[in-house]
Order: structure tokens, then C-alpha cells, then sequence
């Protein structure tokens, strides 16, 4: 735990214990969280910047609500380490993020007050929408506010959750927390006082009142409603979501406490549905990350004086091999379009942005746009490339489908993050792509081996005619020599690493190298598959003419995977030959070292070895094979 001389955090436990604080102690309060969050942070790595802009008002929250019977709805896990912090986590958060500690996002298993489980974007508004028809339902009196922000706004479906609850008779408080001005500026004093005023009962008393008195005046409601509208309109950015029938308060200053309890207070009191507009700073509180709240968006353990995060470890990483790749062909080729849902600097596109700006999109949050968007360029005879993490290619499924495939447009998927994620944990793990790709007719599936061969079958993807897919892992390959060739691999064709006996191992992607570890003390055949569809049906068929056990590795789900493909190659060429599909097992991996994680799905070398020996040794010995002398593996 971060030695700190704490003398009001250490005594909060839970929001129960920050309720029985003073309004005078608060500002006191909001100092030592901001503080502790910067130093657990730089011990542990982690989400920084957001957090530092939400300690106001997670103090605020949990000050006037009920927590947890009130239910606060966080989207995604960005901003809410304070909530950790302060829901009686704050001594586990030396353990944050890793192996049986806090998970960096929000677990309802973790904690009571996570009420909604979340590590993608945007879903909070439709969760807080369904605690809040329930809580009608039940006649609990039971709140539920939704907190939105770090650029969540930008999906739609979390316009599609405010459209329907404007439909819905319930009482529900969206809160935008606004950290990059996306809407609007914070106007200062009057716009507080502005808020203060429309979140009275006062005025809303006297609102209702004047268009009772005036509903029997004709033309008066009529005058009165446009007169209303009209003066909102012009001092506040709220009429979009007034006419998504929403009452719109704000923006109001989210770091000012007095402020955000004056507000909250009285919209805890009002029915129906409401909507916050709350202005915040990303990184407020600590320069390093108010000056590059970007950088110090998710971040790597640091210096607490400097800012300098610990550089990672090994060579390469398969994200800077596609953004060079990218900058390299989209030189090549002046057709190359980038297109990325928000992530630019983590999926390594601030190069290319850079050089090719009219060539560059990020589309937000909007998976399922960057998609079509994509499909109506490639329809223009354009060529897309969208980059995009394995964990939010599942929020476009339909897309990839219907308006990719199905029209068998020339779109090129660089999927990063595939397979385990380490401290991201379940939530962001890429462990479901093979078994959702391989399915989709038309769609090239390749997964390289190292970092040569990420840049080799980025090209194949880019020249195949048609949709194509590229998955690579997280982090450093084995450190292979990327090249800078733009030459694509042919279409379809293993590469057998190693020759062995009995035991042939078709690996697949990140666990070619822990499989030629493995297959050297097995004395086993070692083969990098390259591509997942299509399958070297051919190379396949003479494996299992010649060894006796065929084993699958990939960093995939083993369900519908790629050695599931391969067990259909083999049934459908009539192949008997014994099988061992090793790969993710039917559960989901919580938050770990990925090296840890590897070890725990059997996923090392030393846990390939482990199974390959088990299942080898349950085979039936060919007749007249010698014994195995003592000590020796009885493998071969």
C-alpha cells in the first residue's frame, strides 16, 4: 500500500463512513484521493488520467446516494478507480490488476457497488435504464444513475438507450461526464448557478405549475414551451437530449463539490428522467497527466516525480510492426484508407495519421460504423484497412457479416490484442476471434508467428481481393527481423518447422514458439500453420497419414477454434487418427502476468509438453516397440 499520512482516507471503509464527513471535510477528502490515486497508480500501472478527473464527483455520488442500495452504473472501468477506492478496496489496490487482486474495470463479483460489470464502452445508460424500470416495477424508491463519459457519448448505442427511455416512465439520471469538451465549454459561475436553479424543486415546481395555468389559455402552453425551449437553447447545448424527453441540467464544473452536491441533491429529489452535464479536467491534479492526458490514459508503472513509465520489455511490439507496415503500403499505395474505433494510439496508427491526415479516420466508439463505413469505401473501389482490437470486433459481428462478407468487399482486418491480455483480464481478452471468423464464408482468417510474419501476412490480407483478417497477440513476438518487403505469402500454405516422429504439433500464431520448445523435447513434428481458413488441407492429410497423434495450439477458445477446423478437415478427408486440441479452456481467464495466465490455460511450453506427454502415453504402443528404459520418456 502507497505510504501516505492520510487523515481522512484511511478511515473511509465504505461510502457509509465518507456520508458521516462534514460538506467542510470534503474538499480535504478529494485532496488525499487524488493523491493516492496518483501513487497506487504508479506502483501498479494502470487507468490514470480519467480517474484524476472523476474524484469530485465519485465523492459527490456517493455522498448524496444511497450507495449501494442506489445503484451507480460507471461506464467501463476508466474513471472509476476513486469508486474502488472508496467502496472498501483502497488497501487491495496494491494488487490492482494483477493475479487475485482489484480487476482494473468493474466486476459485480468483486464488489456490491459495482452494480454493472463493464470493460467495453457505452453500455451504462441501457444497464441504469433496466435497474431503473425495475426499481419502478418493485416500488423500491430504489435510484439508479448512469455515469458516461471518456468518450462513450460517441456510440450509438448509447443514444439508442436515451431514445428508448424516453418512452419509458421511470426515473433515471444520466450523468456525462464531459473530459474533452466534446460537447461544450464550461461556461464558469453562471452556468453553475444556471444548474442550481433548473435542478430546484423551485423551478421545477414553478415549471409545471405555469404550464398547468397555462394549458386552459389558448396558445399560451404552446408560447410558454417555445419560450422555455428557446431560452435553454440559447444558454445551454441540452436540446437534443430535452427532445429525447430528458430534463437537461448543466454543464456545471465537475471538480466544484459544493456545487455537484447542490445539483445531485436536488436531482436525487426529482422524477423522471434527468440528465447531468457535468464538465471535467482528464488527469486534474497531477501535471504530468493534465498536460498528456492521452499518454496518461492507461499507463505502465512511473515515476511519481517525473512521469518516466518503465519502458516494456522485449523488442518489437506487433502493434508498431502494423503501423509501420501500414505507413509503408499506404505509401505504396495511394488507395490505402485508415480507419480505427477510437484507438489510435493503441493500435498504432499515430504515425500514419500524422503522415496521410486525409487518409486517417477514427470514427469514435462506433464499431459497428468503422465497419460499414469501411464496406462503403471498398464499394468505391478504395482499400480499407481496419484496425481494430480482437474484443471490440465481437461489437461488429452483424457488420462484418451481412455488409462485408456478404458482399465479398475488399476490407482488410488488422486485429490486435488477440488471445489473453494480461492485467486487462476478461474483458478485453481476444480469445473468441478464430471461432467467430472462421466461420464466415468469403473472410481469409491468418495468424502470423512472429513479428516477419505479421508484416508477410499483413501484405497477403491487403492483396487478397476480398475481406481478410490479421490477428496478432499483445505485446513482443519471439523478435524476429520484421523486414520492410510489402511481399504477401501465398495463399493457404503451412510451413513445417521441425520434422519428428509419432507426434505431429500444428500450431497456430503465438504458440508457434513455445510449440517448437516443446516439440524439440518431444521430438515431435512442428508446423506453423499461418492460416486458420484456409487450412492446408493437403499438409494436414500428410501428417496424419504419418504420425499417430495430431496436436492443435492456438490462443483461441479450443470451442470452434482453429484445431476444431482442423478436426474437420480430417473427418472430412476420413482421416482415424488420435487428436489433442489444446488452446483457451470454456471459461473466462481473470486478470494476471500473461505469462501466468499461458501457465494457467496449458498454454507454455512446458504445459504443451505436459498434455502432448499425458495424451501420448494413453496411445496404443505399435507392435514389437521396445520398452521404455528407466528415466526416458516413453514419447517416440
Amino acid at each position: 500500500m502507497p505510504k501516505t499520512s492520510h487523515s481522512l482516507l484511511r478511515h473511509i471503509d465504505s461510502p457509509a463512513d465518507l456520508r458521516r464527513l462534514g460538506t467542510g471535510e470534503l474538499a480535504q477528502l478529494a485532496a488525499e484521493l487524488r493523491e493516492f490515486l496518483i501513487v497506487s497508480v504508479a506502483n501498479t500501472g494502470g487507468h490514470l488520467a480519467a480517474g484524476l478527473g472523476t474524484v469530485e464527483l465519485t465523492i459527490a455520488l456517493h455522498y448524496v446516494f444511497n450507495t449501494p442500495h442506489d445503484r451507480l452504473v460507471w461506464d467501463i472501468g476508466h474513471q472509476a478507480y476513486p469508486h474502488k477506492i472508496l467502496t472498501g478496496r483502497r488497501d487491495a489496490m496494491p494488487g490492482l490488476r494483477r493475479q487475485n487482486g482489484p480487476s482494473g474495470f468493474l466486476s459485480r463479483s468483486e464488489s456490491a457497488y459495482d452494480t454493472f460489470g463493464a470493460g467495453h464502452s457505452s453500455t451504462s445508460i441501457s444497464a441504469a435504464l433496466g435497474m431503473a424500470v425495475a426499481a419502478a416495477r418493485d416500488g423500491s424508491g430504489r435510484k439508479a444513475v448512469a455515469i458516461i463519459g471518456d468518450g462513450a457519448m460517441t456510440a450509438g448505442m448509447a443514444f439508442e438507450a436515451l431514445n428508448n427511455a424516453g418512452d419509458l416512465d421511470c426515473d433515471l439520471l444520466v450523468i456525462l461526464n464531459d473530459n474533452e469538451m466534446s460537447i461544450s465549454r464550461n461556461h464558469g459561475a453562471m452556468h453553475n448557478y444556471l444548474a442550481r436553479i433548473l435542478s430546484s424543486r423551485f423551478y421545477t415546481g414553478v415549471r409545471e405549475g405555469g404550464k398547468s395555468i397555462l394549458n386552459n389559455l389558448p396558445g399560451a402552453r404552446s408560447f410558454f414551451g417555445r419560450w422555455e425551449e428557446h431560452m435553454k437553447g440559447m444558454l445551454l447545448p441540452g436540446t437534443l437530449f430535452e427532445e429525447l424527453g430528458f430534463n437537461y441540467i448543466g454543464p456545471i464544473d465537475g471538480h466544484d463539490l459544493p456545487t455537484l452536491i447542490s445539483t445531485l441533491g436536488n436531482l436525487r429529489e426529482l422524477k423522471g428522467r434527468q440528465f447531468l452535464h457535468v464538465v471535467t479536467q482528464k488527469g486534474k491534479g497531477y501535471h504530468h497527466a493534465e498536460k498528456d492526458p492521452c499518454n496518461f490514459h492507461g499507463v505502465a508503472p512511473f515515476d511519481r516525480e517525473t512521469g518516466a513509465q518503465q519502458a516494456s520489455a522485449g523488442g518489437k511490439s506487433y502493434t508498431r510492426i502494423f503501423g509501420d507496415w501500414l505507413c509503408d503500403m499506404a505509401a505504396a499505395d495511394p488507395r490505402l484508407i485508415g480507419i480505427t474505433p477510437a484507438m489510435c494510439e493503441g493500435s498504432g496508427l499515430t504515425r500514419f495519421a500524422q503522415l496521410y491526415p486525409d487518409r486517417y479516420h477514427d470514427v469514435g466508439i462506433a464499431e459497428q460504423h468503422a465497419l460499414t463505413f469501411a464496406a462503403g469505401l471498398a464499394c468505391e473501389g478504395l482499400k480499407p484497412v481496419v484496425a481494430i482490437y480482437s474484443t471490440f470486433l465481437q461489437r461488429a459481428y452483424d457488420q462484418l457479416i451481412h455488409d462485408i462478407a456478404l458482399q465479398n468487399l475488399d476490407v482488410t482486418f488488422a486485429i490486435d490484442r488477440a488471445g489473453l491480455v494480461g492485467a486487462d483480464g476478461a474483458t478485453h481478452a481476444g480469445v473468441f476471434d478464430l471461432s467467430f471468423l472462421r466461420c464466415i464464408p468469403n473472410l481469409l482468417v491468418m495468424a502470423p508467428a512472429d513479428e516477419r510474419e505479421c508484416r508477410q501476412l499483413l501484405s497477403t490480407a491487403y492483396r487478397y481481393e476480398g475481406p481478410a483478417a490479421v490477428r496478432y497477440p499483445r505485446g513482443a513476438g519471439p523478435g524476429a527481423d520484421a523486414g520492410t518487403n510489402l511481399e504477401p505469402l501465398p495463399v493457404g500454405k503451412a510451413e513445417v518447422r521441425r520434422r519428428g516422429r509419432r507426434i505431429a504439433i500444428l500450431a497456430f500464431g503465438s504458440r508457434v514458439a513455445p510449440a517448437l520448445e516443446a516439440g524439440e523435447r518431444l521430438d515431435a513434428t512442428v508446423v506453423n500453420m499461418r492460416f486458420v481458413k484456409p487450412l492446408d488441407a493437403a499438409l494436414i492429410s500428410e501428417l496424419a497419414a504419418t504420425h499417430e497423434l495430431i496436436v492443435t495450439v492456438e490462443e483461441n477458445t479450443v470451442q470452434g477454434g482453429a484445431g476444431s477446423a482442423v478436426n474437420e478437415a480430417l473427418l472430412a478427408q476420413g482421416r482415424a487418427v488420435h487428436i489433442l486440441n489444446l488452446g483457451i479452456p470454456d471459461r473466462f481467464i481473470g486478470h494476471a502476468d500473461p505469462q501466468q495466465q499461458l501457465a494457467e490455460c496449458g498454454l507454455d511450453a512446458a504445459g504443451i509438453q505436459t498434455a502432448i506427454e499425458a495424451a501420448a502415453a494413453a496411445l496404443p504402443r505399435p507392435a514389437g516397440a521396445p520398452a521404455a528404459k528407466q528415466g526416458q520418456k516413453a514419447i517416440g
